[in-house]
């Protein structure tokens, strides 16, 4: 008995073992070389949405790059040079019910985010973000707005942060 118990606790760590070295994590990290960055301006291109979005998008990037990382805002002669648009902000219907109304609303955030890597111009990229919240009819837009446009924007950054300093 107690061998059976031996085995079968030897092939569950070989399995584990043997699995855990067909996948690896790769982990966020930054070119230690990199010291600065600057985040120009978010331009607001499309119709919709508070009128300091942009601005938000802005301060909460410039933040999440202070606190997460070593590098350092200066606006002249960056390492790094990230410049961005707000290219949608919509609200769509979803989940319609048998009244033909919507069961839910969609609020989405597009930005286009482009980064200029002056030690590495292999690492320049220009791409779309975007991240949707659902929420309720029951809800207006006003009513969940200040809730669901700081979830939006930090999956945003989330997912910038992700695209510059990981092997996603």
């Amino acid at each position: 008995m107690i061998w059976k118990n031996w085995i079968n606790l030897c092939v569950i760590i070989a399995s584990f073992i043997g699995l855990s070295s067909c996948y690896s994590f790769k982990g966020a990290s930054l070119d230690p070389n990199l010291k600065t960055i600057q985040v120009s301006n978010i331009r607001m291109e499309t119709a919709g949405g508070p009128a300091n979005l942009s601005l938000e998008i802005n301060e909460k990037l410039k933040e999440y790059f202070q606190r997460n990382t070593s590098l350092k805002i200066n606006n002249k002669n960056p390492d790094l040079l990230i410049e961005g648009s707000i290219t949608g902000y919509e609200l769509t219907p979803q989940a319609p019910t048998g009244d033909d109304k919507a069961g839910l609303n969609r609020i989405t955030l597009r930005v286009q985010f482009r980064l200029t890597n002056r030690l590495d111009e292999d690492k320049n990229f220009e791409q779309e973000f975007s991240f949707y919240q659902d929420f309720p009819q029951s809800q207006t837009l006003t009513q969940v707005e200040k809730a669901l446009i700081p979830k939006l924007v930090d999956q945003i950054i989330l997912d910038l942060f992700n695209k510059i300093a990981g092997d996603w």
